[in-house]
């Protein structure tokens, strides 16, 4: 018996402790393909102030009044395209993805995955870490690329479960990682692979990134520079001759002004100029979903060939395969060094 057991009173509550935690959180996801879902869904996501910056005494009636009305519909039948058997795409990859790196990293580290927006939520998944004894947390929000919208907004998230919590957790973030070299690695092993494995040899290929608001880069948002740097990096590497390489950014949302050049407004471009063969790779997003599979592979697909072109590819994103996984592993290995002794 210790000395701690020897002192504890007889009803003092059994307390798990001095466990280590890595919770995995991508953007999140409707919990299923219809217009009530996705209305609860978008009426978080888009109440975010990190998301939205306008103030909310405009913002509000705007999205109550208007978008709530409207766009739950149009969003519940795009969802239902890709919807699987696995539920949500974003969901059912992170969810591997977690369960991938629990085997690479072993029991020493209590894996697990959440939903920024929608569920599983952060605050219930980071509850349950700390129940099971997790008392150092690496929060690892699964952007390449840093934005206020993005990784401070699961950042901010975190914190709120803290300030409800009177045992805390000590908090680590997985840094933004746009230019590590492992993830560099990734996509040129995994997109130099999909490549080669075409019927065809693409004119052009377009990098398409996850768009902003042009204000935001205004405002000092480091995003669209990370864009870029990853883009030129990566072309360094999986450049070839005969082949134009593009950066351009998607998913526009709103009259504001958005990051140029657009994804959709440059696939008609290209194929109306007499661009044939087209590959897009979306190299900001660590694992398919809505954006990649119905705005890219579907819908980007028609608009190119209604425009003329004759050959597309939407190139899938890192997910869970060997070269993403190895990749995770490198980035969750290396902020945990201190924490883990038998990871360095």
């Amino acid at each position: 018996m210790t000395w701690l057991e020897q002192t504890l009173p007889a009803d003092h509550p059994s307390v798990e402790s001095g466990g280590v935690g890595v919770l995995l959180v991508n953007l999140g996801t409707p919990d299923a393909p219809d217009t009530p879902s996705v209305k609860r869904y978008l009426a978080e996501f888009l109440s975010d102030r990190r998301v939205v910056e306008i103030p909310p005494i405009v913002w509000q009636p705007i999205l109550r009044g208007i978008i709530l009305n409207t766009r739950p519909k149009k969003s519940a039948a795009a969802y239902s395209k890709v919807w699987s058997e696995d539920g949500s795409p974003l969901a059912a990859i992170t969810k591997r993805q977690a369960n991938a790196l629990q085997v690479r990293l072993g029991g020493t580290v209590v894996v697990d995955w959440a939903m920024r927006y929608g569920n599983p939520s952060i605050d219930t998944k980071l509850r349950a870490m700390k129940d099971a004894g997790c008392e150092r947390i690496l929060l690892a929000p699964l952007y390449p690329q840093y934005s206020g919208a993005t990784t401070a907004t699961v950042v901010d998230k975190a914190s709120d479960t803290l300030k409800g919590l009177r045992w805390q957790m000590s908090l680590r973030t997985l840094p933004p990682y746009h230019d590590h070299p492992a993830y560099l690695d990734a996509l040129e092993s995994d997109l130099s692979a999909q490549l080669a494995a075409l019927d065809f040899t693409p004119e052009i290929l377009l990098l398409s990134f996850h768009g902003m608001p042009q204000r935001t880069l205004e405002l000092g948002d480091p995003y669209h520079c990370h864009c870029h740097k990853t883009a030129r990096l990566l072309g360094e590497r999986i450049g070839r001759d005969g082949m134009r390489i593009m950066t351009t950014f998607q998913s526009r949302f709103g009259p504001a002004k958005w990051l140029e050049p657009a994804t959709d407004t440059t696939i008609e471009a290209e194929a109306a100029a007499g661009t044939k063969r087209m590959a897009v790779a979306m190299p900001g997003f660590s694992a398919d979903c809505l954006e990649t599979l119905e705005e890219i592979a579907i819908e980007g697909r028609a608009q190119f060939l209604k425009a003329g072109g004759s050959h597309f590819a939407a190139l899938s994103c890192l997910n869970d395969s060997k070269p993403g996984m190895t990749m995770l592993e490198t980035l969750i290995t290396q902020e945990l060094a201190g924490w883990i002794p038998s990871l360095k």
